[in-house]
């Protein structure tokens, strides 16, 4: 995508990222992306990180770089489409997968390869107002966990889509293998903080947290093994890595979960965390269940191994 110098910034004195944000029309953290990855220009000059709090007037020329922020269409990468909507589409995650780029250039991610079968998704004009390196994406799964995504295709339904999810009426559920045997049924209803953010790392909270967000879900037990369970999650808040947060606060890790305490071992090489089902009446009255994601052969034979001894 590119742009023409940006128009002057109005109020007549602006932060430089609230000026970019104001004028490419993206987010506050999308323009301070574009300045730190070196896409701003402040008369003539190139802009870095620390400028995003610069204040800038109407008498300075502010440009973004042609090409910022375009996502390279990878259509040789594998990419697994579930359902297909009206201005959506569902893909199932392999584990092991980031969902978007973070950077200009960089490659190999389920956008990328989403890209290369939808070209809207790459086009100059990015899907949604989150910029071209999360063109469409509505919703974000961790990279180790795999399973069901919605990603929109035109502006309008990421608009809708987003609504969806933030009214609950978009509907995930999810499957995990967890440590020791919780009560057949459950619910947790825990508020939790981003206590860190790089890397991230989420932690139950005193409900006066200034922080805590209330986050809620239910589960029920499909299997025992001699030291774990077969668990199926229902989510009825979408909170950063909230089912795990809440799993181990419960005394139950995701196995395979190296952040959350979970045992890591052969036979769980990674979070044993599946996006299993994805629906609603956010997705459209024709889609109130319509897309399942098969558990992937790694938790199968996972499974296997913990249900054997």
């Amino acid at each position: 995508m590119s742009s023409p110098d940006l128009p002057p910034p109005q109020p007549a004195t602006q932060r430089l990222d609230a000026a970019v944000a104001a004028a490419a029309g993206v987010s506050r953290a999308h323009a301070q992306r574009l300045i730190a990855g070196g896409w701003v220009t402040v008369n003539g000059d190139l802009a870095v990180a620390r400028d995003k709090g610069r204040f800038v007037t109407a008498a300075d020329a502010v440009a973004v770089r042609a090409g910022f922020d375009t996502v390279k269409p990878q259509p040789d990468l594998p990419l697994a489409v579930v359902q297909r909507g009206p201005g959506w589409v569902v893909l199932d995650k392999p584990a092991g997968q980031h969902v978007h780029p973070l950077r200009p250039g960089e490659t190999g991610t389920l956008l990328n390869a989403a890209a290369g079968r939808f070209a809207q998704l790459a086009g100059p004009q990015p899907v949604g107002r989150e910029g071209g390196l999360r063109s469409g994406v509505v919703h974000r799964l961790d990279a180790d966990t795999s399973g069901a995504l919605v990603l929109a295709l035109d502006a309008a339904w990421w608009d809708r889509l987003r609504e969806g999810f933030a009214q609950h009426r978009v509907h995930k559920v999810y499957r995990a293998l967890v440590a020791g045997h919780p009560p057949a049924t459950g619910r947790a209803d825990l508020p939790m903080a981003v206590t860190r953010h790089r890397r991230a790392r989420v932690q139950v909270v005193d409900p006066a947290h200034p922080d805590a967000r209330a986050t809620g879900l239910s589960w029920r037990v499909l299997e025992t093994a001699p030291r774990a369970a077969r668990v199926q999650i229902t989510l009825e808040t979408g909170f950063l890595h909230q089912i795990r947060v809440a799993l181990a606060h419960l005394g139950h890790p995701v196995l395979g979960d190296r952040a959350y305490g979970g045992a890591v071992a052969d036979a769980a090489p990674r979070q044993m965390l599946h996006a299993w089902k994805l629906g609603g009446e956010g997705l459209g009255a024709e889609c109130a269940e319509c897309a399942e994601c098969p558990e992937p052969e790694d938790m199968a034979r996972a499974w296997r191994a913990m249900a054997s001894g």
